[in-house]
């Protein structure tokens, strides 16, 4: 099974714009959680913080696998097994996003 550069290529650059995403995500979160400490959220907000504390709590144990030795061998399989182990933002059924 052989992975030619392109493929690299584009693997890297969907992943930077998912992250770049989550980032953006993690930043609304923090508005958020700043404002609940002195108004009331809609159900609106009040889901976007329970949905991006979740992404939070699925990327930590991702990035734990990733750091093991062998990590970025396992990661890939752990994700066939586990779909759910990835923060929405790196799912594959999420459209990718133009960071241009």
């Amino acid at each position: 099974m052989s992975t030619t550069v392109q493929e690299i290529k584009q693997s890297i650059q969907k992943n930077k714009k998912r992250l770049a995403k989550e980032l953006r995500e993690s930043k609304e979160l923090l508005v958020l959680l700043k404002k609940s400490a002195s108004q009331k959220l809609t159900e609106e907000e009040k889901q976007k913080v329970k949905n991006q504390l979740l992404d939070i709590c699925k990327s930590i144990p991702a990035f734990a696998v990733f750091m093991l030795p062998g990590g970025a061998i396992l990661l890939p399989l752990l994700i066939k097994l586990i779909p759910d182990i990835l923060p929405s933002a790196f799912k594959e059924d999420v459209p990718d996003i133009d960071m241009d």
